[in-house]
């Protein structure tokens, strides 16, 4: 073997230097989240009480309770509710280990913009997931269930009723990163705000296709209220990416 191809010390301990370092922000994420989700799974009836209050009028015949058909139905409910709870609560951990490991190798410039894009986006996915729940998630529940009128008698199942609160929260919190992502952009130089105020128009009509696609009801007033605030981060987006680019 010759001299070039010997491995260069140096390379190979900075190598195994970072690999050390990721196994160990690794560990550290897996047992937050593993405490995380054994909080979640404590605070299981608190959160599916909070959960099951849209439909405690419904559900005439079980006393405002939603049911479960299924032996195993609720217990899968029971550890869906547990791991999201676990996610939700360590999110920001997370997102620091992977900020903390990632930020010694970036540029002064770099550093400050990852400081200013990752606590916002995690305050955005936070309000984005409260507005699902708050904001969304009653008149959801409340136009699906009615819907019926006098032709069918409604009997809700927990699954069903958890998975439909979890899907438009998770949505919503995506959603509204729509400005902290036209930011990105604006950053990166790939739009700027004169590219977003020419495609405002069209813009709005893709806010109520995403309203439709979001909301599971064909509901013209649940759609609104989706594609309005989509509308609203939009130009709040439009904004920063104003600031950007000055």
């Amino acid at each position: 073997m010759s001299i070039k191809d010997k491995p260069n010390p140096k390379n190979y301990n900075s190598f195994m230097g970072h690999f050390s370092e990721l196994r160990k922000r690794i560990v550290l994420i897996l047992i937050i989240y593993l405490i995380s989700t054994i909080v979640g799974f404590a605070l299981h009836r608190e959160i599916l009480g909070v959960i099951v209050k849209p439909v405690e009028q419904i559900n005439e015949l079980t006393q405002g309770l939603p049911v479960f058909t299924n032996i195993t139905e609720f217990w899968g409910v029971v550890m869906k509710v547990s791991l999201l709870t676990g996610l939700l609560i360590s999110f920001p951990f997370i997102s620091f280990q992977v900020l903390a490991f990632i930020l010694p190798g970036l540029r002064a410039n770099e550093k400050k913009f990852a400081l200013i894009v990752l606590p916002g986006s995690i305050i955005s996915f936070y309000l984005g997931s409260a507005f699902g729940f708050f904001i969304l998630v009653p008149p959801a529940i409340k136009f699906l269930v009615f819907f019926g009128g006098d032709i069918s008698a409604p009997l809700i199942r927990i699954g069903s009723l958890v998975e439909l609160t979890t899907n438009l929260m998770i949505w919503m919190g995506i959603s509204f990163q729509l400005p902290i992502v036209m930011y990105l952009l604006t950053v990166l130089k790939v739009l700027d705000h004169n590219k977003f105020k020419s495609l405002r128009k069209w813009f709005i009509v893709v806010a109520f296709i995403l309203g439709a696609i979001i909301t599971p009801t064909f509901d013209p007033v649940n759609q609104l209220i989706v594609a309005i605030p989509i509308i609203i981060l939009y130009e709040v987006g439009f904004l920063l990416s104003w600031v950007a680019k000055k």
